[in-house]
């Protein structure tokens, strides 16, 4: 997940590079510098924004990293790009140009507050540094971002629609200011990539040389396998069943496991590997295929439970994922609702319009949309009664708090209890105690799914499992 833009290493841009070295010889001065946002225009601070100017960049990074190390906290850069804003430049002038910038301005510090440390960094590129915030709580602030940036505005005789692409980088031990803001600024551009007005947040790199090439290879070896594996029938689903409290099956969710010539590979090494070489469309595509003949052979055998498979961003921002959909479904002779698609929170909030129209598509099929993870994302009352989603599956790291955290216990009940009158199922995931598994029914949930009803197992073992049953 890397591309080239704003403090990037841009191959043949002279001006950008010229850029970089600019900035990485940037002099430090000692006195204090406030990071309030919204102080007047000096120097240091963009006169249209607040914010402060891109020459100043390397010099409060590089404070934030002391701080940093003082309290042993984190950092967070986050790089926002406006997306097609040449247009307004184009068909509006300058002047308009910058009256949006101002209010795009004014949104972003809404939401992330006025003494965050915000810098405008081109035309219509912004940074924003966090400290000392956990992943979860920034991924939260990028949604925001994103939906609060989108609010039409007026512009002209139109109502203007502005979107926002967003890189996320977490600084690491290896990182120095540069490279965070230059791997944040490639997070944005694999954001571009992926369609615009949405985030990626871009992991830490290994540092150069040996480890580097090693990881490299590694890659390319999953790549390797991934291929040989579509092409050889080295794929497999296994499935892993949601009970109701009453202990009749609910669905079974289908989860890819992947092994070639005796080698087994976790689904931690190839889906990042899939998703940065594009591989996760056909896996995904043909993870449907298997998952609705495992659906017809259910009914087969009496059982109407669905079957829950997982779908990626790529899949969904591909203009032929309906038409896959639908002949899955004809081709294994299952109708829409023997099927559930399993989407994080971020999918069902990426406001592009390809991802909505399939969405959109989907549900008016018939076929069930389930939030996996809720709860670490954007889970927010606003956004969940507009989301077309029919069932919420509870992240297990929140129910790992059950029986003991009695918070974690009522908002599980809580939320079970909204979703309900917003017509959606609750599923609590990784149920592994007798005791965790009281307290979720205790909450009213409508299923369970965890290591203490039964590990995935392949569709043979399922079988078998329900005919035991």
């Amino acid at each position: 997940m890397d591309d080239r833009g704003g403090w990037r290493l841009a191959i043949g841009d002279a001006e950008r590079r010229d850029s970089i070295k600019r900035l990485g010889t940037t002099r430090v001065r000692r006195r204090p510098l406030a990071v309030d946002s919204c102080a007047a225009a000096t120097p240091e601070r963009d006169p249209t924004t607040g914010f402060f100017v891109r020459s100043v960049g390397p010099r409060l990074v590089a404070r934030l990293f002391v701080e940093a190390d003082r309290t042993r906290g984190t950092l967070f850069a986050l790089w926002l790009d406006l997306d097609r804003f040449r247009q307004v430049n184009d068909s509006f002038g300058y002047a308009e140009a910058d009256a949006v910038i101002a209010r795009i301005a004014e949104r972003i510090r809404s939401v992330v507050g006025v003494r965050r440390t915000l810098l405008r960094v081109g035309s219509d590129e912004f940074v924003v540094l966090l400290p000392a915030l956990d992943a979860p709580s920034v991924e939260r602030i990028a949604g925001q971002l994103l939906v609060v940036v989108d609010q039409p505005m007026p512009l002209g005789s139109i109502l203007f629609r502005p979107a926002v692409s967003i890189g996320i980088a977490a600084r690491s031990s290896t990182d120095d200011p540069l490279s965070l803001l230059e791997r944040a600024d490639r997070a944005m551009m694999e954001a571009k990539r992926q369609g615009g007005n949405r985030f990626v947040v871009k992991a830490a790199e290994p540092p150069r040389g040996a480890s580097g090439a090693q990881l490299a290879r590694e890659e390319l070896e999953v790549e390797s396998i991934l291929h040989g594996a579509l092409e050889n029938g080295g794929l497999e689903l296994h499935y892993q069943p949601l009970l109701r409290p009453d202990g009749s099956l609910e669905a079974v969710e289908a989860l890819m496991r992947c092994s070639v010539a005796g080698r087994a590979v976790s689904p931690q090494q190839f889906i990042p590997v899939a998703e940065k070489t594009g591989l996760i469309v056909r896996l995904g595509e043909w993870s449907l295929l298997q998952s609705t003949r495992c659906a017809a052979r259910l009914r087969c055998q009496g059982c109407r439970a669905k079957v829950a498979v997982n779908v990626s961003r790529a899949q969904l921002t591909s203009p032929s994922f309906l038409s896959v959909l639908h002949a899955a479904l004809i081709c294994a002779d299952v109708p829409p609702a023997g099927i559930e698609l399993e989407l994080t929170e971020s999918l069902f909030m990426d406001a592009s319009p390809i991802v909505q129209a399939n969405l959109r598509g989907a549900r008016a099929a018939g076929v069930g949309l389930a939030i996996d993870d809720f709860g670490t994302g954007y889970s927010s009352l606003s956004n969940l009664k507009d989301l077309p989603a029919t069932k919420l599956k509870f992240d297990r790291a929140f129910i790992s708090e059950l029986p003991a955290d009695r918070r974690a216990f009522a908002i599980l009940r809580a939320i079970t209890r909204l979703a309900g009158e917003l017509g959606m199922l609750v599923v609590a995931e990784g149920i592994e105690t007798v005791e965790q598994l009281a307290a979720a029914k205790a909450a009213g949930v409508d299923a369970t799914q965890g290591f203490l009803h039964a590990r995935p197992m392949p569709e043979e073992a399922l079988l078998e499992w329900l005919r035991a049953r």
